[in-house]
């Protein structure tokens, strides 16, 4: 045979042999055993890359298809096994050069070509050559094919991306794979100029195009998953260290520095100096130049590198001595923006707003890299560098401001840096930043309007520090003094601006503020006032100024006694002067007489806006002062006393020189407008209120008129139901924020208005409340994002605050409201409308409260005796009308009348039911809560779904009410619906009417909504029945009439005695079990905890509960019998048989009762139990992820397997056992479905191992270690392993005592072994890492916690460790990583904890294990461009603190481990030296290596300085330095308090 074969390399080499048939024979040669060939492989490599070379050097012209073939060949040689087995071996099997020269020169075509159809083979190939260390020489021996190879992938992956086609996985592999290559052959480059010169030859462009194209890329779902989450990240950081590694080394400084600081040094050259310097960053403005890429991206290109390269620049050279250097770069960088052509003559604006915004934003970032490195120093630039920097600012802030683009959220933020770095950069144009930035800023959208928040505070802050506000509001009264650039300004001091002006006007002396009071209204009194009547633009400058005021005198500290004397008599003139200077004048205007087409004029409404501000601004002020300073002397007080005016409460008594007939026109004119002037007056009227509040005798009446005002004020806006958000700013409302400034205003001051308003205005407020409530949650969706107040918004927090039940009257008028609308939901019924209950709980002439509403009532004090004498009268009437619809409701449950509700009403009524429960239930008095319960009582009663309409609304819609009335029962006011109804009336209504309705359900009664129900149905019954028993109060008696009434109800006759239902079905079977189940809980639970002395009522509750119990029976084999064969148990049947059993047994009974056939638990029912268990047993493993019924079915298995002498004769525990691992091992089961039911697992386990013999033990340990073999996995069983892992952990879990914990210990090292062994096979495929990997760590982590004391032997413990050092700790998913990290942190910790000898003597491997945690924690935890979302990061953090809890474990109990001190702290610096972290989880970090240097003495410190190398050294005496100053001397100083 083998002389056969021998013959083919010549076929091969020969010319005659058809292309076909030489690819044929060479697979054939490559698989084959009986073809001889010396050195066969190598031959064979060389024959394939030879017919490649030769064909793409033109000495061959081969067809597409054999040349695709070819590469085909050399791709499956490059990836079998067999090649791999040889290279393991130590043969020597290469490649030649050239294959590397063609594998570039294809990717070159296939770029070129514009087409990446045909290269997933080359691709292929060259993943395959640069992954094996023996092939990947042919690139690292030649760095100049590598970095060819780089930028040919680098320009492939940035056409890709500019695609439209999906993003595959494969080509960013390789690339990722070549840079992880070439960064390694980088650092060994000896000649960084040649690195340099590499870097900027080849790859700075492609690298600088690809990072840009995959931070702007928006990934669809088309695109690889792993790309974008992953490789995306990583190849955007590989780009990072190639460019900081390749253009900023610190041997090249010495170039950088000579280049950038000889500009300054007028033209000197010194002899020599260029011909052996680079000129690097004119290099590399060269590759930045416009055929870096395509012009339209040019720009964008460069904007987003060069901030980049800046970054890394001061990275590698920002030290103190370099800020010079530093800086010249950044200049040299900034010319390479488009901006800086805005900077020469006669350039003009070409930019569009798209550039701009990236433009700015790069130079955002540049700024934000000076400021936060220190780079400008004003001193030191003043005195040794002639203001070189400043006047590089300074042109910077000319140029913004001269191009004013406030759209840009990133124009406000380069002028807050250029604030921040030095205010006189754009002091001298201080009146441009005023006007472009602010006073005229077009700046209305939320990105654009916090980033200009935030420069207005740096202007405040930094003006208020200076101590020239003064200065800063000359330029704003001036701004605003020019004439407008638009008609209408936006305010001066929005919402956000608000908080910060008072931070700065508190900590400014007070007579700087009354400088800038003064200079405002002098400039208003000479310059607007005067010409203010009839122009729009005079007007507008009023507003503004008047805005200013009113901003400033309620900001500022107000005065009080300790107030200089002075400032007192200086503010006092300057409220003399405003109200002399400006309001008299504005009311003279506003009170002349006009035409109706002249009251609309705009300049006349923006007149009355700033005058009403003024003049409430001035009065609310003048009353604080006088409240809050014994020296103030209000300008009101001269009039006052001789105005008889005040004792009616006049305009007067607070405004003097205003007459009440003035006053009334300025009224009646203000009040036409729906603006700021009209939020005024009822500010104002409210003001009033409050004064006359503060009087000893108030007047009653004005207090009611006032009242009556505010409220009427808004009343006619707030029925058009048209509004828009309102942003807290009073003179910026307009006619569509006023209905929410009014609500607002309404609201926050109702614990003022409601003692005197009239019960229709309370009912009015009730039925807006009501009305908001329900637009609500459509309103609320568009303004989550709006910091701004809405309407909804308002009664949202008032309807979740604790003020609505402290005000009674407006509780029971809202839930009249409530009761009210869900009467208008349903239908009008065929009888009269009087009978039906809501509309009469609705009634507004029943006085449901009438004790409370009377304080409400204008009575005169004559009248009340008389009142008092009918008031009981009144109340019985309520009582009576309740105790009236509570029968009647009863009546219509058992008539079954109910009323069809189509889908929109159901929806209407779910909407009402949620703001049901946004009210506080609780605090509901007993009427209301009476009634409350009775609607909801009424709904679940009355209301039935149409045949069209969703089930699934119905069943929510009953849901809610059942939750509902649960909540009512559990308030303190429950027993006040026993007073209008028996408690066995409310079960039977509940029942009856939810048994008819279950006719709806039966095809919905596998789905969430249905157990949903059910659920509520349970829990609604336990709860009533808990409150029967508790109120011991004919106790025997509701029970007896509940009970019989279930007992009535018997599925065998097709119906109940007091019902009519004509066919039984399915689910009206479920819920009539459960209330079976929920009764006989509840009596059961009762029996038990009943003293002895009571005993004798066991007798009676059981002789109730016997009939119950039989036909709960009964009901269980009729559902079981009609159920369909082969479909598994309806959920609600598990719980009853579940309490069934649990009656039976919990029933006082005799020794040997299980013999006794008079006994309770009779033989028919021991076999329903029995048969039921083997119903279970059969459907346990088919269940899948139903947690449902997998916890209620684990539930029954335990209360029966606590009974041994329930199992069948032939039943054994290994059955149950075996059950639950062939469940365990279903493909449904996750590791999260096994968390969800671990206690119901163990509970199971406990009773089943509790009772079986030893003898069954040993066969479920048996099983349990043939479900640990390793050729489980082998045969991809991946769910064996993970089942008998489980049943490992579970064991663990229960008290195994006797022979049977021996048995288990003793095969604890067989355990552990088989445990090393599944992990190490399983971590092969990353898909098993969550399956098998991270369970198997847990479980281990269980076993050395449980085995402290009996694990002796060491070596079986450090067994533990291989499992450690196997488990990979990258590229896993975050979840995973999480798992994995925590679950290496656990087995770590219980080695520490349970096995500390064993540790000593193990430390290598405890080193190295915990090593990696550390490593992977700082590699996962170091600081990148995008921070990913704060999940990940979370759980970054999680993993950073329990690295710090092993630290400081070992540093707080670990006595014996201080040697290791010294190679701990080593091995965190080295690591550290490597990565820049993030602060949050450097902080953790270093906090647990604190710990670690707390055990190094002098010596290991001498050790550490000395063997560390140059770089790390540098990072321990920073880390030591920090150590000593912040943890050492804390820790000292709270030593010497220790006693």
């Amino acid at each position: 045979m083998a002389a056969i074969y021998s013959g083919i390399y010549l076929k091969l080499k020969s010319a005659k042999t058809s292309w076909e048939d030489k690819l044929k024979l060479a697979r054939f040669a490559w698989i084959s055993h009986q073809c001889v060939l010396p050195n066969k492989e190598q031959v064979l490599l060389d024959w394939v890359t030879q017919a490649l070379v030769s064909n793409y050097n033109k000495k061959h012209e081969l067809e597409d298809e054999v040349v695709e073939k070819l590469w085909a060949y050399l791709d499956n040689v490059i990836h079998s096994k067999r090649l791999q087995d040889l290279l393991k071996s130590g043969k020597t099997v290469g490649l030649s050069f050239s294959v590397a020269e063609i594998i570039n020169k294809r990717l070159s075509e296939a770029y070129s070509e514009k087409t990446q159809q045909n290269i997933g083979t080359v691709l292929s190939c060259s993943s395959g050559i640069l992954s094996t260390s023996s092939l990947s020489i042919i690139y690292t021996a030649k760095c100049e094919l590598l970095v060819d190879l780089l930028s040919k992938l680098s320009k492939l992956a940035c056409q890709q991306l500019a695609s439209d086609d999906a993003v595959g996985s494969q080509l960013f592999n390789v690339l990722h794979l070549t840079f992880a290559q070439y960064l390694l052959i980088q650092r060994q480059q000896a000649n960084p100029n040649r690195v340099f010169g590499r870097v900027t030859s080849h790859l700075l462009q492609p690298c600088l195009l690809l990072r840009h194209l995959l931070t702007v890329r928006s990934w669809t779902q088309a695109d690889d998953n792993h790309v974008c989450q992953h490789l995306s990240r990583e190849i955007r950081s590989q780009i990072e260290t190639l460019l900081q590694a390749g253009l900023f080394q610190p041997e090249l400084f010495s170039s950088y520095k000579e280049e950038l600081l000889s500009e300054q040094k007028s033209q000197e050259k010194k002899k020599g100096a260029w011909k052996t310097l680079l000129l690097p960053v004119n290099t590399v403005q060269t590759k930045l130049g416009s055929d870096l890429c395509e012009p339209a991206l040019h720009g964008a290109v460069v904007a987003g590198s060069v901030s980049l390269l800046y970054k890394l620049f001061l990275d590698s050279y920002c030290k103190a001595e370099n800020y010079l250097v530093c800086f010249h770069m950044l200049s040299r960088l900034f010319g390479c923006l488009r901006l800086s052509d805005l900077q020469e003559e006669g350039k003009s604006d070409l930019l569009f707003p798209v550039d701009w915004s990236v433009e700015l934003f790069a130079l955002e970032q540049l700024l934000s890299l000076v400021l936060s490195n220190d780079i400008y120093n004003v001193a030191s630039d003043r005195i040794r560098h002639k203001e070189v920097q400043f006047g590089f600012y300074r042109k910077l802030a000319q140029l913004l401001l001269t191009h004013s683009q406030a759209s840009i959220p990133a124009w406000f933020r380069c002028l807050k840096l250029l604030m921040s770095l030095n205010h006189l950069i754009v002091e001298p144009d201080l009146d441009d930043l005023v006007s472009s930035a602010w006073i005229d800023a077009e700046a209305s959208e939320p990105h654009t309007k916090k980033p200009q928040e935030v420069l207005i505070s740096t202007i405040f802050q930094t003006y208020s520090k200076l101590r020239q506000f003064p200065r800063l509001f000359e330029e704003v009264l001036t701004v605003i003094c020019r004439p407008a650039v638009d008609e209408l300004r936006p305010p001066i001091f929005s919402a956000g601006l608000t908080p910060k002006l008072r931070e700065c006007l508190l900590e400014l002396p007070p007579n700087q503020i009354l400088d800038i009071l003064c200079l405002f209204v002098e400039k208003c009194q000479a310059l607007i006032i005067p010409a203010v009547e009839g122009s729009v633009d005079m007007a507008l400058k009023l507003m503004s100024v008047c805005s200013v005021l009113h901003a400033f005198l309620f900001n500022m500290r107000s005065l009080d006694d300790v107030t200089p004397s002075p400032v007192v008599l200086r503010t006092q003139r300057l409220m003399a002067n405003i109200q002399k200077g400006i309001i008299l004048p504005l009311m003279e205007l506003l009170q002349a007489p006009r035409r109706e087409g002249e009251k609309s004029e705009l300049w006349l409404r923006k007149a009355s806006d700033a005058a009403l501000l003024l003049v409430y601004t001035w009065v609310e002020v003048d009353a604080l002062f006088g409240v809050s300073c014994s020296k103030y002397v209000s300008p009101a007080a001269e009039t006052a006393v001789t105005e008889p005016a005040a004792r009616h409460w006049g305009v007067s008594a607070f405004l003097p020189g205003v007459k009440d007939q003035s006053w009334r026109r300025v009224m009646e004119l203000a009040s036409s407008f729906a603006s700021t002037s009209k939020y005024c007056l009822e500010l104002l009227t409210l003001q009033k209120m409050k004064m006359m509040l503060m009087q000893t005798e108030a007047d009653l009446q004005a207090l009611q008129h006032a009242a009556a005002f505010i409220l009427e004020s808004g009343r006619s806006t707030m029925s058009r139901g048209e509004s828009e958000l309102w942003d807290g700013d009073i003179s910026a409302i307009t006619e569509l924020s006023y209905p929410t400034a009014h609500w607002h205003l309404i609201m926050s001051n109702l614990t003022i208005l409601l003692p005197y308003i009239s019960l229709k205005d309370v009912e009015y407020i009730a039925k807006v409340l009501l009305e908001t409530l329900m637009l609500a949650e459509d309103q609320e969706a568009a303004t989550d994002q709006e910091p701004s107040i809405s309407i909804a918004k308002i009664s949202l927090g008032f309807i979740h605050s604790s003020l609505l039940p402290e005000m009674r009257v407006l509780h029971c008028a809202f839930l009249t409201h409530l009761i009210y609308q869900f009467a208008v939901v349903l239908p009008t019924a065929p009888r009269d409308s009087v009978d039906l209950p809501l509309q009469q709980l609705s009634v507004t002439s029943i006085p449901w409260h009438e004790e409370i509403m009377a304080s409400c009532k204008t009575v005169d004090p004559l009248e009340v005796p008389s009142e008092n004498k009918v008031q009981k009268d009144e109340l019985s009437l309520s009582w009576k009308t309740l105790e009236k619809v509570a029968q009647c409701i009863v009546l219509l449950a058992k008539n079954g009348c109910p009323v069809m509700l189509k889908e929109p009403q159901l929806q209407r009524c779910l909407d009402l039911l949620e703001i049901v429960s946004l009210q506080k239930l609780d605090s509901f008095l007993p009427s209301d809560c009476t009634r409350c319960f009775l609607v909801l009582l009424s709904l679940l009663v009355n209301a039935r779904a149409s045949v069209s309409c969703s089930k699934l609304l119905l069943l929510k819609v009953l849901s809610t009410c059942l939750h509902l009335l649960r909540c009512l029962q559990a308030g303190r006011n429950s027993n006040s619906v026993l007073k209008v109804l028996h408690a066995s009336d409310v079960l039977e209504a509940v029942m009856t009417s939810q048994l008819t309705a279950c006719k709806f359900f039966t095809d919905v009664l596998t789905g969430p909504d249905w157990a949903q129900y059910v659920q509520e149905v349970q829990e609604f019954l336990e709860n009533f029945l808990q409150m029967i028993i508790e109120r011991r109060q004919s106790v025997k008696l509701n029970l007896e009439k509940f009970m019989s009434f279930l007992v009535s109800c018997r599925p065998d006759t097709g119906a109940a005695k007091s019902t009519d239902w004509k066919n039984w079905n399915p689910a009206a079977e479920q819920l009539l079990l459960t209330a079976f189940t929920t009764l006989c809980h509840v009596v059961t639970l009762h029996l038990q905890q009943l003293p002895e002395k009571k005993l004798h009522s066991v007798d009676v509750f059981c002789a109730l509960l016997e009939p119950v119990v039989l036909q709960m029976v009964r009901t269980v084999e009729h559902g079981l019998q009609s159920s369909t064969p082969n479909q598994p148990l309806p959920v609600a049947f598990i719980p009853s048989v579940t309490t069934l059993l649990k009656a039976d047994l919990s029933h006082p009974v005799k020794k040997d009762w299980q013999k006794e056939p008079s006994g309770f638990l009779k033989r028919p029912r021991v076999k329903l139990y029995q048969e039921f268990y083997s119903q279970i047993l059969k459907e346990l493993p088919c269940a899948g992820s139903n947690l449902q019924f997998l916890q209620l079915a684990l539930q029954f298995l335990t209360v029966f397997c606590s009974v041994p002498e329930l199992c069948p004769e032939k039943e054994t525990a290994l059955m149950v056992v075996f059950a639950i691992k062939k469940l365990l091992s279903g493909p449904a089961i996750t590791t999260q479905v096994i968390r969800s039911m671990e206690m119901e697992l163990t509970e199971v386990l406990v009773q089943v191992l509790g009772n079986c013999s030893d003898e069954e033990f040993y066969a479920i340990m048996r099983l349990v270690l043939q479900g640990l073999e390793v050729r489980n996995i082998w045969q991809q069983k991946a769910k064996e392993v993970l089942s008998a892992v489980t049943l490992t952990k579970l064991l663990l879990s229960c008290p195994l005592s006797g022979d049977k914990g021996k048995a288990f210990w003793f095969a604890s090292p067989q355990i552990i072994t088989a445990l090393a062994l599944q992990t190490k096979e399983a971590c092969q495929d990353q898909a098993l890492i969550s399956i098998i990997a991270i369970p198997i760590l847990e479980t281990v982590a269980t076993l050395l916690r449980q085995g402290e004391g009996i694990l002796v032997n060491p070596h079986h413990v450090s067994l533990a460790f291989s499992i450690l050092l196997t488990v990979p700790l990258d590229h896993l998913k975050t979840e995973d990583y999480h798992g994995v990290f925590l679950g290496v942190h656990e087995v770590l910790f219980s080695i520490v904890q349970c096995h500390p000898k064993v540790l000593l003597k193990a430390a290598p491997s405890f080193l190295s294990s915990f090593h990696r945690l550390v490593v992977s924690v700082m590699h996962e935890g170091r600081q990148k461009g995008d921070r990913g979302n704060m999940d990940e990061f979370e759980m970054i953090l999680k993993c950073a603190h329990l690295v710090e809890r092993m630290y400081t474990y070992i540093a707080a109990e670990m006595e014996d481990f201080t040697v290791f001190s010294a190679f701990i702290v080593a091995h965190y610096v080295t690591e550290l030296q490597k990565v820049t972290l993030h602060p949050a989880v450097k902080t953790h970090l270093t906090e647990g290596i604190y710990h670690i240097l707390d055990l190094c003495i002098e010596r290991d410190i001498k050790f550490l300085n000395a063997s560390l190398p140059a770089g790390v050294r540098q990072v321990f005496k920073d880390l030591y330095n920090d150590y000593n100053h912040y943890h050492k001397a804390k820790k000292q100083g709270e030593e010497k308090y220790t006693a």
